[in-house]
């Protein structure tokens, strides 16, 4: 059995509605009179649609890394999706794949190989082609990372999905690449990978220069796995295929792009994007109140009703995200079950939801929203019962009480955790209701955060979240559960092995089953505590005439419409 892929409709990047980005220097809460300025005031800045072709968006931190392989956060996926572009995309809407630099695609019926027809003509933005070898050299370029790259800190998707490098060819899922010609190439697995034509969508999967990779010196990363020093590439010389290319980075202050005159795609009315960094939610709002941003995301909960209210425009994203408690098992007191059961117990997810999540938030049971493959309404659930929760401590032998350090991020907002400051706040007041003596510690979201969490033993548990990339069940459970891990501390290996066996299973009605028994073993399990599955909404100012949010976040600004 085969499956293609193919165009309509035109160039997906036309088809599809994108915005871009600004903000403001962390803490700040009011621009500078220079802001107008910025924006592009003139006949410089018009486009030949008569409105002004800057467009400024304000971003809650810095990306993590100018290189998406290096990536695995929001912010940092958000600039890529305007440089870069993978040999697929996602339909626009959805959260379902689509061609993108492939134009069609065709499996081999034992789901280890696949062949590629390319767009032709396509240019990256040194001059560079794309083509068959480019993508070769791309697909090499991750199976050949070695020390610092595989750490779970910088190749997170790769080594999440792609399970092995080179010097691990027993657990990789690549094989091979083949250039059959410069529009035809061919991709081969060493084993069945479900999921593998929906991965290819994220922008960790994106094509970029082979030239500027080399030039820059890409593969150069150093320090330790705890706390990585990226590339000279990574940190100011990206290069892809997509409708803006990079022109400047200040940490913490701004990041900005311009149109790439050589792109293949429609042009749109963006000329220049501008990404100013604004940390923080109430600076996001007063910044476009006063007209000096164009939009934001992840406005806050409290904040929705009064923007629209004032003629704002508020575009929601339905929700495709999961906010957890995750839990680190190496901290002795997190491996015994019933202190982790205790700890669902403790939590009234309701009061969460209610207190700090935005409007039309679901309570979640389990990891994956309920329009994903394989969720099961009937696995076990913890509802709010403190009375339990400190029979259950008392009996792994914690009557006297329990002390946990609790780690949770500071300046920023993500789509599953718009408030973190507040979600930590809610949850630590029910935790101690039960005994639980909580032990603060707050970091910066990257790196400090990031690093800590998802590449040390050194925290407890601790807030994180999820955005689905695509419409698969492994790209929610397989990420998170799929392999020992340091955020989680455990090692399981039957559900390790149930979860590789539904990934490597090609028919959706096979996996349904496998997918359900794994969702309700992680139930029981409770490596961590879905706590909920949150709805971002989007702000803008008047002259935002359209914004087709995607529930994956694939937002690409070169056809955002303006009226002015």
């Amino acid at each position: 059995m085969s499956f293609t892929g193919t165009t309509s409709g035109g160039p997906r990047r036309g088809r599809r509605t994108a915005a871009a980005i600004a903000g403001l220097a962390a803490g700040a809460l009011i621009l500078s009179g220079c802001a107008e300025s910025e924006r592009g005031g003139g006949t410089d800045a018009e486009s030949e649609g008569g409105v002004n072709s800057t467009f400024v968006f304000a971003a809650s931190s810095d990306p993590k890394s100018l290189d998406p392989a290096y990536a695995s956060d929001g912010e940092s996926f958000r600039v890529s999706r305007q440089i870069f572009e993978g040999l697929v995309g996602v339909q626009p809407g959805t959260a379902d794949p689509a061609p993108l630099l492939a134009e069609s695609w065709e499996a081999s019926d034992d789901g280890l190989s696949y062949t590629f027809k390319l767009k032709e003509g396509v240019k990256f933005h040194d001059d560079t082609d794309f083509n068959a070898e480019a993508v070769c050299f791309n697909f090499d370029r991750w199976y050949n990372f070695t020390g610092v790259q595989q750490s779970q800190a910088v190749s997170y998707y790769y080594g999440s999905l792609f399970k092995g490098y080179s010097d691990s060819p027993e657990t990789a899922v690549y094989d091979s690449c083949e250039a059959a010609s410069d529009t035809e190439v061919t991709v081969k697995l060493a084993k069945p990978f479900a999921g593998f034509i929906a991965a290819l969508s994220l922008p960790a999967f994106a094509m970029q220069s082979p030239t500027a990779m080399e030039e820059f010196k890409a593969d150069e990363v150093g320090g330790s796995a705890e706390a990585p020093v990226l590339s000279e590439y990574a940190e100011g010389h990206p290069v892809g295929t997509g409708p803006f290319k990079f022109d400047s980075w200040e940490a913490g202050q701004s990041l900005e792009l311009s149109y790439f005159d050589g792109y293949w795609g429609d042009r749109g009315q963006i000329d220049k994007i501008i990404f100013r960094i604004i940390d923080d939610p109430n600076a996001r709002r007063q910044a476009l109140e006063a007209g000096q941003i164009d939009g934001y995301d992840l406005v806050a909960p409290a904040d929705t009703q009064a923007l629209a209210d004032a003629g704002f425009k508020i575009v929601p994203r339905d929700p495709f995200t999961i906010l957890y408690l995750g839990i680190n098992q190496k901290v002795k007191a997190l491996s015994d079950l019933k202190v982790r059961q205790a700890l669902s117990y403790a939590i009234d997810k309701d009061a969460l939801v209610k207190q700090t999540l935005p409007e039309g938030t679901k309570v979640a049971s389990q990891f994956v929203p309920d329009m994903v493959n394989g969720y099961n309404d009937d696995v076990t659930t913890y509802p709010y019962d403190p009375a339990k929760a400190k029979e259950l401590l008392a009996e792994a032998g914690y009557a006297d009480g329990l002390e946990l350090q609790f780690n949770y991020p500071t300046g920023v907002s993500r789509p599953y955790m718009p408030t973190p400051e507040q979600v930590f706040t809610n949850l630590s007041a029910q935790l101690e209701e039960v005994g639980i003596t909580i032990k603060a510690q707050p970091d910066k979201w990257a790196p400090d955060y990031l690093d800590k969490v998802q590449a040390s033993e050194d925290h407890g548990i601790h807030l994180l979240g999820w955005t689905g990339d695509y419409n698969d069940t492994d790209n929610f459970v397989g990420v998170f559960f799929g392999q020992e891990k340091p955020e989680f501390g455990f090692e399981n290996k039957e559900l390790f092995d149930k979860l590789a066996e539904a990934r490597g299973t090609s028919k959706v009605e096979e996996q349904t089953p496998l997918y359900e028994e794994i969702n309700a073993n992680i139930a029981e399990y409770v490596p961590a505590i879905p706590l909920a599955h949150p709805a971002p909404s989007l702000a803008f100012a008047p002259r935002v005439e359209s914004y087709p949010a995607s529930p994956v976040n694939d937002e690409v600004f070169n056809t955002i419409k303006l009226t002015e």
